[in-house]
């Protein structure tokens, strides 16, 4: 019994790693399938600059905004609470990259925050039902460079190097 209980908190914590992992590529992506794949529909999501329901949330993040044409989601360790057999809590650090338009340049912006999800699981499947996000500090790199031709004066051999938010070259990598 003690082995069953022990598989079981495992295959647990798997899923919901995977689920918290899904919602960053889905951000990153601006993604509506994969974000309702990761959240309860009656979910509340507390950003600070943004709160409100799974459904504002979604409208917020897809298409996205196009003040914030690219964002990409670094995810640290998770400790994650099993508290029943439907249940469970984790806080996830997390680093984000932004390139802003800012008038008439881009900036490239970082953050460094945690994640504290509220995860159940229904029907056999974890998905987060609330989560809060709590940040710890922010960063303005400057002026962002042009690389959508080519990285440090070199070019691009083709055209799939770029990408982020729609049309992204990966999305089909797993198909």
């Amino acid at each position: 019994m003690a082995k069953e209980l022990e598989l079981s908190a495992v295959l647990a914590k798997d899923a919901i790693r995977n689920c918290i992992s899904s919602v960053a590529q889905g951000e990153d992506r601006r993604n509506g399938d994969t974000l309702r794949s990761c959240y309860w529909s009656d979910a509340t999501i507390d950003f600070g600059v943004f709160a409100g329901s799974f459904d504002d949330y979604l409208g917020w993040c897809v298409p996205g905004s196009p003040e914030i044409p690219v964002t990409q989601h670094f995810l640290g360790q998770s400790n994650i609470q099993i508290d029943s057999d439907s249940k469970a809590r984790a806080e996830t650090y997390v680093m984000s990259y932004h390139r802003v338009k800012a008038g008439e340049e881009e900036r490239n912006t970082a953050m460094g925050a945690r994640y504290l999800d509220h995860l159940e699981k229904r029907d056999g499947d974890w998905r987060i039902s609330a989560r809060i996000m709590i940040y710890d500090w922010d960063l303005d790199w400057g002026i962002a460079a042009d690389w959508s031709k080519g990285l440090m004066g070199m070019p691009f051999a083709a055209d799939h190097y770029t990408g982020r938010g729609q049309g992204d070259f990966s999305d089909g990598f797993f198909k």
